[in-house]
């Protein structure tokens, strides 16, 4: 085992990497900005680097800073969390390159994995069944047209290199795909520098489900059943459970047999997660693999009993497996949800501003991840998750009254500050979910319902693409996104009355370098505990 881990991360995800290592007896060092000074997993870890100021392009996707910072405090690994870097094959490259092990998948991997046409061509090579379309690039509009004839409409075009839920159009006539087809390519070249588009059956009224697997260095893997992640809103989830309900068992096995027979045929090593739609008639289609933790990971560790970072680290470090197929057995049932600092009413606008009150629920088999505390300052510079609520129960009913218990129980207050618990309410009201038949529609109509001037989105995914991949993570090899990303969430476009300002760039470490806006690495700041 390591005996000292950089933490390549902020927020919940840093704190509980953090706690991981120190229940292995592993040393931990954090990276932070100026605007995580104060942060909770800086308070904790053994030490503390800054590496730059708020923007996340000079601090948490600052590879160079990093890497610096880790040979610093003498870390062996890194374990950069999700967003950021967490899927960028060229920081997991360069990591290697400077003798640090990177927690997660190898460099080749996770950079055929990124590429979504490259993707799909291994996973048909593994036998995974895909959505109707082509597995390769469509060259020109004359190509995806053709294709869109043979498989039916409505189609959607997706970028190659696409992440986020950005890069995508769906399309419903004949007419319309000669412009959307130029439209996206143009998009996808201006965000992430690849114009390459390919074009597949769009899926309506479908539900996406993912597998977690864990896959060591030695041959070896095991998935830890099924979650369902349909209710998402901006392609970015809002509630997740385990195992997905209202499926035949028939369906979960093949779903997480063959989740797992494709990342062991494309060489996967660590937690992963791979994703798939799963339509009406319960045929599921393979979408991704996602090469780092999942923000919805506690609802699988609670059914199972298993301890996905605790799996990480011994993978990275090399060692073998110690599961097995067998001694994998999901008890009960696990519900999760999200608390972002976001107003429903207002297209779930981010609300930054400091927290008077900050009382987390509690309770018998209630879960709850955070980096927030009373006087804590939401900023707008990285996303608005502030907190993951999980609970387990036998059965599902007890499940989501649980969850519903704790909900009323979680006291967030501050001045304009809103959070996403009164819309997960809703959600957890909602006839359809309490049965366990919902798709990814699901938050589009009840938004309707609320404001019927509000479209109603397609029933489908809104891309049949992965609604878990944060914006920040841009595709391995790429170049930065048009726009500064910022996080596994965006900012708003302007920053709310009484957030403070970024930091000054009269201190030192955080003044402007030449060069550019972003300018050369700020020198680390290091301090320990």
């Amino acid at each position: 085992m390591f005996e000292k881990v950089l933490i390549a991360n902020r927020g919940e995800i840093a704190l509980r990497v953090l706690r991981a290592c120190r229940e292995l007896g592993v040393r931990t060092a954090v990276v932070y900005s100026s605007a995580d000074a104060d942060s909770t997993p800086v308070r904790l870890a053994d030490e503390a680097v800054r590496i730059g100021p708020a923007q996340s392009r000079r601090s948490y996707l600052n590879a160079a800073a990093i890497v610096e910072a880790a040979r610093q405090v003498g870390a062996q690994a890194v374990h950069p969390g999700y967003g950021f870097l967490s899927e960028d094959a060229d920081f997991a490259e360069i990591c290697e390159q400077n003798g640090l092990t990177f927690i997660g998948p190898p460099p080749r991997v996770m950079a055929e994995l990124a590429d979504k046409s490259s993707a799909r061509a291994l996973m048909r090579r593994a036998g995974l069944p895909l959505p109707p379309g082509s597995v390769r690039p469509v060259p020109t509009a004359a190509a995806a047209v053709a294709v869109a004839a043979e498989v039916g409409y409505p189609v959607i075009v997706k970028a190659a290199a696409g992440g986020g839920g950005r890069g995508m159009t769906v399309v419903h006539t004949p007419a319309e795909l000669p412009r959307a087809y130029a439209r996206t390519r143009a998009a996808a070249q201006a965000v992430f520098g690849d114009d390459r588009v390919y074009v597949e059956r769009y899926l309506t009224d479908a539900r996406h489900v993912e597998v977690q697997v864990l896959c060591d260095q030695h041959g070896n893997g095991v998935h830890l059943g099924t979650r369902d992640c349909s209710v998402q809103r901006r392609h970015q989830k809002l509630v997740e459970e385990a195992p997905a309900p209202a499926l035949s068992t028939a369906t979960l096995e093949a779903i997480a047999a063959a989740a797992l027979h494709g990342a062991l045929d494309v060489g996967f090593t660590g937690a992963g997660t791979v994703e798939f739609l799963v339509d009406a008639d319960e045929r599921f289609h393979f979408l991704e693999i996602n090469c780092r933790i999942q923000v919805e990971h506690p609802v699988t560790e609670m059914i199972t009993g298993i301890d996905l970072v605790h799996e990480q680290l011994h993978i990275a470090a090399g060692v073998p497996l110690r599961l097995r197929q067998q001694d994998v057995r999901p008890h009960g049932v696990a519900v999760e949800c999200r608390v972002n600092v976001e107003d429903p009413d207002r297209d779930f606008a981010p609300t930054p501003g400091r927290l008077e009150r900050f009382v987390p629920p509690g309770g018998p088999f209630t879960r709850v991840d955070t980096h927030g505390h009373p006087g804590y300052v939401v900023g707008p510079y990285y996303d608005s998750l502030l907190a993951k609520v999980a609970v387990w129960a036998p059965d599902r009913d007890l499940a989501l009254n649980r969850l519903e218990r704790a909900l009323d129980e979680f006291d967030v207050a501050g001045p304009g500050v809103c959070t996403t618990i009164p819309f997960v309410r809703r959600v957890l009201d909602d006839p359809g979910f309490r049965k366990g038949r919902y798709s990814t529609g699901l938050v589009d109509r009840l938004l309707a319902a609320r404001d019927p001037a509000r479209p109603a989105a397609p029933t489908g995914p809104p891309s049949g693409s992965p609604a878990t991949r944060p914006p920040d993570a841009r595709p391995p090899g790429g170049p930065p996104a048009a726009r500064p990303p910022t996080g596994p969430g965006e900012p708003p476009a302007t920053r709310p009355p009484g957030v403070p300002a970024d930091p000054p760039a009269t201190r030192p470490s955080d003044a402007a370098r030449p060069g550019g806006p972003a300018g050369p690495p700020d020198r680390p700041h290091r301090r320990t505990r």
